[in-house]
């Protein structure tokens, strides 16, 4: 699940590729959404990057490639496509002012809008981004989790103290979804036990016969131990934020 700037960044991309075949330069970037340097770019292009929605070709020019979009593009916020005309928020179907897509096959009748489902998930407290804490707790609620963000098997949701994965956008507050996993790939961002005894949040690296537990922060260090004092208990699928 993409934050807000990270979906209006990747929207704006794939329109103006869309419509001049060339990706847009990270001063047209930082013009459309409105911030002021290019660093505050460079860290949502690596976010999008990580979490496989684009890529970068090397010794290119502007060489941004779309991987893939969000499931549930038509419900978010979609950025101008030229830097001289303002940003639009799209409302949601049913919403005053929005207009009701008309379906072709039934005579150009309002198509009924039918709401995502939702699944129950357990809460199981709090995760840390940044120094490892307590291990994980019983659970102490349930949230509905869209449904399209779960895949197969048991899901958890944790919520995220700390800011060592802020350059994921993952902040603090936030509530992560989980798959419950024993393994997962290098690059994958999981929560990993170490030593039965302290659970954290952070990108799985595997070197050789060690792991270490990377950090989306620069101020903090990247943590190697021995594949036996790790035990992965899940990998990152989604991410809810409250505002």
């Amino acid at each position: 699940m993409l934050t807000r700037k990270q979906h209006e960044l990747l929207m704006f991309i794939h329109e103006r590729v869309r419509e001049t075949g060339v990706p847009p330069s990270f001063d047209e970037m930082k013009d459309a959404l409105d911030l002021k340097s290019k660093s505050g770019i460079h860290r949502l292009v690596t976010a999008l990057e990580e979490r496989g929605f684009l890529k970068r070709l090397e010794k290119r020019a502007r060489a941004l490639e779309i991987i893939r979009l969000p499931e549930n593009v038509a419900d978010t916020l979609r950025p101008a496509t030229s830097r001289t005309q303002a940003q639009r928020a799209v409302p949601p179907p049913g919403a005053r002012g929005a207009r009701t897509p008309s379906d072709p096959r039934s005579g150009g009748s309002p198509r009924r809008h039918e709401p995502e489902s939702a699944i129950s998930v357990p809460i199981l407290g709090r995760i840390a981004a940044g120094t490892p804490i307590e291990a994980l707790q019983h659970k102490i609620a349930d949230m509905p989790v869209p449904s399209s963000i779960l895949g197969r098997g048991d899901h958890y949701a944790l919520e995220v103290t700390g800011d060592s994965m802020i350059n994921a956008g993952i902040l603090d507050g936030d509530t992560v979804v989980i798959q419950q996993t024993p393994t997962a790939n290098t690059g994958d961002i999981v929560v990993a036990l170490v030593d039965d005894a302290e659970a954290t949040l952070k990108r799985l690296r595997r070197r050789g016969d060690s792991i270490a537990l990377e950090a989306a922060n620069p101020a903090y260090e990247t943590r190697l131990y021995g594949a036996d004092r790790v035990r992965i208990q899940g990998r990152l699928v989604g991410l809810i934020r409250r505002y």
